[in-house]
């Protein structure tokens, strides 16, 4: 089964190459050619997966997901949320992201914070919602060198590293990401015995 994967980000693609079984063939837009910017106009996550899904269907009749992920801060009443990897302008840098994060979080006790996904995939006429959220909190010092983002200063609930210092196998297990794709699968699975 073909899956185009509404993304040129690699570090996305690589890690959900990871949680689907060999199976499922995941295509990039790099894949398929597809160098036309979707513009992501929505405010809500949600709405910005739906607005990449509709757009790869539309043009190229292939089923289809698409995903918007956000960090949301409790103390920051949600931000950056949908604007995560622009928090800090349009270059999406994200070392200054993270900068920002703390600038806002400077005069803050409260760092709860959590990583949520939702995926949007088009199958057929239907678009269908898959979210995924890992609870935490934030701190004041980048540690680890993987992942990429935010998971420098993220410490998910239960654990005491981040993720960029808890590698691919714990953190494909445990992330937003993960739990989304695993909701995903779970209907994929089901439509592959109708």
């Amino acid at each position: 089964m073909k899956l185009i994967f509404a993304t040129h980000n690699q570090h996305k693609v690589k890690e959900l190459k990871k949680l689907v079984p060999p199976s499922i063939s995941i295509l990039s837009l790099t894949d398929i050619k597809c160098y036309q910017e979707i513009e992501e106009t929505g405010t809500t996550l949600e709405e910005n997966a739906k607005i990449k899904a509709t757009f790869i269907k539309y043009k190229y009749g292939l089923d289809c997901f698409a995903d918007d992920s956000g960090l949301e801060i409790e103390a920051l009443n949600g931000a950056p949320g949908v604007y995560s990897a622009r928090y800090a302008g349009a270059a999406k840098n994200n070392e200054d992201n993270i900068k920002k994060v703390w600038e806002e979080l400077n005069d803050k006790t409260n760092t709860k914070a959590q990583f949520r996904t939702v995926i949007a995939a088009s199958f057929g006429k239907k678009i269908e919602l898959f979210e995924g959220i890992v609870k935490g909190h934030i701190i004041f010092e980048k540690r680890g060198k993987g992942g990429f983002g935010y998971d420098p200063i993220f410490i998910p609930k239960g654990y005491d590293k981040t993720f960029a210092q808890l590698g691919d196998i714990v953190k494909n297990n445990i992330s937003h990401r993960a739990i989304a794709t695993q909701y995903f699968l779970n209907k994929l699975n089901k439509l592959k015995k109708t």
